[in-house]
């Protein structure tokens, strides 16, 4: 809106429109400048509705509907794309201005909006339901608003209209579709190119001058020119921070992407890239206040990566009048100076082509003969100045930028060049690359033999331009963003490294809290590239930095071979001083993380170690990473658990549920073996390998109400360090018949976890998944897991009032079984940040005694520990070391299933080859806990309490750096108090409760008490209201911990009248029948295991039941077993990531049965769009009466077909009857009585592991003995 403001003029303001700006306010928050955007639209002259179809427009691309319908509401969508940058992320929006009210949601559906309408004619729309006593004869229509919808009233005539039909008026109020097909004028895609440009030592020479390693040619070009997709990598980022680094390092790497945490959630690019797009509008952009032809004359692209012809193409449009401003600066007159003349220079000459008309400047890098005395501009620098120099003087609407560079070639680097203001880029470099590698004799030679795919010279630039263009989905992703045109120039970055001139001069606006190079030493870093190609003993081949892979030489690793030697020398040996070594090789390394550049200082004197507090009660505070089992071996992860159980520490089970076998403590260990867990050795009695800490993360994989229910701490993952704001995915071959059995799913079908919790849209969302988990197990400490970025506090402050009782901050060098390079590499900050913000941001809003705060990421040592100590943490994560500590040799393929030591591999063989006891761990714990308690006594200390948060003990360490002199750590080193009461009394405080809920009651019924104490049956009725949210979860809880997940013999039958609230019937257990007359919100039967929940209106409601929606959205989520039956429809997401539930449902909302891995679903109407997004497992029956099924499929996966096996129809069938039976259901009851001519409307949704299944298959038959024989010969 800032860079608008001297283009909007409207007659309505008569002139004055300078009195009305600024138009926006940087320091407000985004929804309050939707609100002034909104305001300033409708003030002058739009209606309300339209005011809000251009700023927040549906997700109007390849929609059946309105494609077929409504072309004139795409038309309109299509005028206003390349104008207004849509707003995006969760809301429900009430607007009004006078004569009509309306509401609409955003366009991905993550906010609930339910409404309803009274005979006597009022309109009521909530974020949910039961707000006020309505009964539900008097409501004459139920619904929700599905994303992207809208509903409006108008006042004076009372009228009401429903989603399209306040679109299509909107629509017509201008010829939209003339205007569009008349002005917009598509790129023509045009061929790459089929041979090399330069020669083989040209190509050299340019890779050398611009940056290039050979890492980044053969793992990232080569590898997504060859594949199609970005590489994938393990383990996490232990390289320096490239301000650290003694290597130069390209400016892009300065920079860390931002991405979204609870206060918005992460899209699935994969299974919901339907609300994505690329496509990007060149050329000026008009007055939005005036409508008119002229604004939309303007050039799309369907992506931002252009190839060399279409490039030209675009130099060519008579329109764009396009300028090349060429990026080079001259240090002939010598450094000092140099660079940031030059770009005053570039700012002014972008300047005057812009008054001159040019609609597209092309900055661009490209020579013909290189200079030793003219090095390139970094393009970033560039298109960073430009961009903020044209805002600043009204220019940046006029006008377009396009990079044309040698300097870009990764996912990342895209990113950052359009964040900071380029439409589109063309790699020219990056394609030569490309070609060069197809047509060299290696590659020729490996394509004949058959060692890698055949690609051609065009796929092979194809495929690059692919990975390129998915890895831009996965980061905008990340952040919850959508749309291309909504980040372009959004800045969503973070700077760690770069000095105030720089940013404000290129990057204005983005955090840089540690500040660092000055532009005269970003000059030198470019040149010592530069020089490179033009020295006289230049190497024949592209030099490794070692960036990524550790190599002798290389970049320096944290995680390097001679410290995982060191380490195991230590604890296998138990000797003390090979731990000596160990913590000597630490402390001179060369600076590699910001703690590197504090040392401790002290005013007290030395006391004797013996008055300092035991290691015994140090190792409390250790807890290891969340590590899946599956990411890493059955052996390891019972390891690690054994250990930290003997220490009194905490482990962690990470996302893949946990077995039963592990709760009991071991009695039968012989010579240190025990027949319970006969893999493991080094064992004692009284061992239990429980994870003390259990993971419920996004996948849901195993959350059972048996395994919440023994648990002493509950952690909800929010983003993990190594790919903050990404899912996870086991690959099928990690997935054996254990590991399946553990997540309820199928063997060597690829699992996985969803970028978002579909529970957890908003902070409010967050504190509702607290509160289950509070419900279902009140005796077990909730943690949020955050990674940690600029403006964490916030969040932390939001996670605090939720009800947490733990946060835990993890750094960006955490590590992973498997994760896209870039990703590794460029997202998430040091947690020495994060955890001071955070620490800090609690203490000022009085926050900081409610929560524990945990910190992880990279730490090594006892030193580690002290120093997250002194910034104010309370416990202490270790994550890769304990897997070293364990066996781990970091060779660095865990992604590839082929551990050499079995850690990370689900493979029998390499498995047996695990070196690890659980003693080498106690050992190493025990070291550390001396080590911090050496240092304590050198400062004076008696105990960790005395220092937590004491940041006084801090100072900065006299060390020089080779890039700048520059960093400030006053922010780390800063305080703004302590909290009031000591770290111990914090973390011994009690779990923080719900407060009096109607489980409560219910269990202290002694009828209730009686049938769970002793398996008998019960029956009770009870009122229900919105407020009683989580209902059931505790009583299931209670059930779960006394019988397991199937033991219980009794029955718990409860009837509940009204609204329910959130949550209602999670975690069910088999035993326990709910029946609900009334209506619900969302969440329903979450997490259920077993039991039925039934849903169904009053008696003679005012409205039909099967057009009603009475559940609200992401019911079932992640449900192991158990039936549902709801008569009337329910809302987007229904039975995401099911397992084993069935469910039978009358309607349902966009993106039903996603991630579904087990189960049947049966809905009895119309559904969103999406359907079966990520289904791996289980069937699907949809009615389709009006054949518009099949557009609405995601057919990645699944296939279609009629119901044609008898044991499906049967199935079908059944579940039916049992829903009639169970709701009265009268659309059921007509299904039955006309089953010949509904059955073949429904359709049957199969995932590849469902074919072969009696339900699925019509000529399947039970093959006979002889057979089977026969197929095993």
């Amino acid at each position: 809106m800032q860079s608008r403001e001297t283009s909007l003029k409207s007659p309505v303001w008569r002139g004055r429109e300078n009195e009305i700006r600024p138009f926006g306010n940087s320091k407000a928050s985004d929804s309050a400048n939707l609100d002034s955007a909104a305001e300033l639209l409708i003030r002058s002259g739009r209606n309300p509705e339209e005011a809000l179809m251009l700023l927040v427009p549906e997700a109007y691309k390849n929609h059946p509907t309105l494609m077929i319908k409504y072309p004139e509401v795409v038309d309109f969508y299509d005028y206003y794309k390349g104008q207004m940058e849509p707003w995006d992320g969760p809301a429900l929006l009430l607007f009004s201005d006078g004569k009509t009210v309306g509401a609409c949601l955003d366009r991905n559906g993550l906010r609930p909006a339910r409404y309803w309408r009274t005979i006597d004619n009022v309109v009521y729309v909530a974020s949910e339901v039961g707000v006020l006593p309505i009964e539900d004869s008097k409501v004459v229509m139920k619904g929700r608003l599905g994303p992207g919808m809208m509903i409006t009233v108008d006042l004076s005539s009372g009228q009401v209209f429903e989603n399209t039909e306040v679109k299509k008026r909107v629509a017509q109020l201008n010829p939209y579709g003339k205007w569009v097909s008349e002005n917009l004028r598509s790129l023509k895609a045009v061929n790459f190119l089929s041979s090399t440009v330069m020669d083989n030592e040209t190509i050299l020479k340019r890779q050398q001058a611009y940056g290039y390693s050979s890492e980044d040619v053969q793992m990232v070009i080569e590898s997504m020119a060859s594949q199609g997709k970005e590489p994938t990598f393990c383990m996490g980022d232990d390289i320096p921070l490239a301000v650290l680094s003694r290597r130069p390092h390209m400016l892009y790497d300065y920079f860390k992407q931002r991405f979204a945490q609870v206060t918005n959630p992460a899209i699935d690019p994969l299974r919901e890239g339907l609300v994505m797009s690329l496509e990007v509008n060149l050329g000026k952009r008009g007055n939005i206040l005036e409508v008119g032809p002229e604004n939309v004359s303007q050039v799309i692209l369907s992506n931002p990566v252009l190839n060399e012809g279409e490039l030209e193409s675009l130099l060519k449009d008579p329109f764009l009048k396009a300028q090349i401003l060429p990026t080079f600066f001259s240090i002939r007159k010598g450094i000092e100076g140099s660079l940031e003349k030059r770009l005053y220079k570039l700012c002014e000459a972008a300047d005057e082509a812009v008054r001159n008309g040019a609609q597209l400047l092309v900055l661009s890098d490209r020579s013909d003969e290189l200079d030793a005395t003219k090095p390139a501009i970094p393009i970033l620098l560039a298109v960073g100045a430009v961009h903020q120099h044209l805002i600043q003087n009204g220019l940046r609407m006029q006008t377009s930028i396009v990079a044309d560079t040698a300097q870009c070639f990764s996912t990342h680097q895209f990113a950052c060049l359009i964040g900071y203001g380029a439409s589109a880029i063309c790699p020219y470099l990056a394609l030569e690359t490309c070609r060069q590698w197809r047509l060299s004799t290696k590659t020729v030679n490996l394509m004949r033999n058959g060692k890698m795919p055949t690609v051609t010279i065009e796929q092979a630039q194809k495929n690059f331009c692919k990975s390129v263009r998915s890895g831009l989905m996965k980061i905008l992703s990340k952040m919850g963003i959508s749309l291309l045109s909504s980040y372009c120039g959004a800045q969503i970055f973070e700077i760690y490294g770069l000095g105030k001139d720089i940013v404000d001069l290129a990057f204005c606006g983005s955090v840089s809290s540690i500040g660092g190079l000055t532009l005269d030493e970003l000059a030198r870093e470019t040149l010592s590239f530069w020089v490179k190609a033009f020295s006289e003993d230049t190497a024949k081949r592209l030099e490794n930095f070692g960036f990524i892979q550790f190599r002798p030489g290389g970049e320096y690793h944290g995680n390097n071979p001679e410290m995982s030697k060191l380490l195991h020398k230590a604890v296998r040996q138990k000797s003390e001083t090979a731990y000596l070594v160990y913590q000597q090789h630490l402390a001179n390394r060369p600076v590699n993380v910001l703690r590197d550049l504090i040392e401790f200082t002290s005013d007290r004197a030395p006391i004797p170690v013996g008055r300092v507090e035991p290691a015994l009660s140090i190792v409390k505070r250790f807890c290891t990473g969340g590590m899946s089992l599956g990411a890493i071996s059955r052996e390891t992860h019972e390891a690690i658990a054994i250990a930290m159980n003997r220490l009194g520490g905490k482990s962690n089970s990470g996302e893949g549920g946990e077995d039963p076998i592990r709760w009991s403590p071991l009695t039968d260990v012989v010579d240190g073996y025990s027949p319970t867990l006969p893999h493991l050795k080094g064992l004692q009695n009284g061992d239990t390998a429980t994870s003390a800490i259990k993971q419920v993360a996004s996948g849901r994989f195993g959350v059972t109400p048996t395994f919440l229910a023994n648990a002493d701490q509950l952690e909800i993952k929010i983003a993990q360090g190594a790919k903050p704001g990404e899912g996870g995915q086991l690959p099928g071959k990690k997935v054996s018949a254990y590991i399946a059995r553990l997540r309820n799913s199928k063997p060597g079908v690829p699992l996985i976890s969803p970028p978002p919790h579909h529970d957890i849209y908003s902070i409010e969302d967050l504190a509702q998944l607290i509160y289950d988990l509070h419900q279902v197990n009140p005796r077990a400490k909730v943690s949020v897991k955050l990674v940690a970025e600029a403006g964490i506090g916030t969040v932390a402050s939001g996670v605090a009032k939720g009800n947490a009782d733990i946060i835990q901050i993890s750094g960006h060098d955490g590590g992973t079984g498997a994760s896209p390079v870039s990703s590794i590499k460029h997202a998430g900050g040091p947690w020495e940040l994060g955890l001071t913000e955070s620490h800090q941001t609690l203490i000022s809003n009085g926050l900081r005694e409610r929560v524990i705060l945990r910190v992880d990421g990279g730490f090594k040592s006892g030193f580690d520990v002290l120093m997250a100590a002194a910034m104010g943490a309370d416990e202490y994560g270790f994550g890769s070391v304990a897997m070293i500590a364990t066996g781990c040799v970091m060779a660095r393929i865990c992604h590839t299933n082929n551990c050499p030591v079995g850690v990370a591999s689900q493979r029998e063989e390499l498995r047996a080859r695990f070196p690890g006891v659980p003693g080498d761990l106690v050992n190493y714990f025990l070291y550390v806990a001396e080590e911090v308690r050496g240092m304590l006594a050198q400062l004076g200390y008696e105990k960790l309490d005395d220092v937590i948060g004491h940041t006084e003990l801090l100072k900065p360490r006299d060390v020089s750096l080779m890039k700048t002199q520059h960093l400030d750590l006053s922010y780390i080193l800063s305080n703004v108090g302590l909290p009031k009461w000591s770290s111990t009394v914090i973390r011994n405080q009690e779990v923080h409760s719900n407060g009096p809920v109607l489980d409560d009651t219910l269990l202290s019924d002694p009828e209730v008490a009686n049938a769970i104490d002793n398996e008998t049956v019960v029956n009770k009725s009870v009122k229900i209201y919105n407020v009683d949210r989580a209902v059931c979860g505790r009583i299931a809880g209670t059930i779960a911990k006394k019988y397991g997940d199937t033991g219980f013999a009794g029955q718990v039958n409860l009837t509940f009248t009204g609204s329910a609230g959130q949550s209602f019937a999670c975690f069910l257990t088999p035993g326990m029948n709910i029946r609900l007359v009334g209506e619900a919100n969302d969440y329903v039967g979450k997490g259920m295991a077993g039991g039925e929940v039934v849903v169904t209106p009053e008696e003679n409601p005012g409205f039909a039941p099967e057009d009603a929606t009475i559940v609200g959205n992401t019911c079932l989520y992640g449900a192991t077993g158990g039936q549902l039956f709801v008569r009337g429809k329910a809302g987007e997401r229904f039975a995401v990531r099911n397992s084993l539930a069935e469910a039978v449902v009358e309607g349902a909302g966009d993106h039903s049965c996603e991630y579904m891995t087990g189960g049947c679903v049966v809905v009895l109407g119309k559904v969103g769009r999406n359907v079966a997004a990520g289904m791996t497992g289980g069937l699907a029956y949809i009615l389709d009466e009006d054949n518009t099924l099949i557009p609405k499929v995601n057919k990645e996966i699944v296939k279609i077909q009629r119901v044609v096996a008898p044991v499906g129809q049967m199935q079908l069938k059944n579940l039916i009857e049992a829903h009639v039976e169970k709701t009265g259901s009268s659309k059921g009851a007509e299904i039955l009585k006309e089953w010949d001519t509904y059955l073949p409307l429904f359709w049957q949704l199969v995932p590849p592991s469902e074919e072969d299944t009696p339900e699925a298959c019509a000529d399947y038959e039970e093959t006979t003995s002889g057979q089977i024989t026969l197929q095993s010969a």
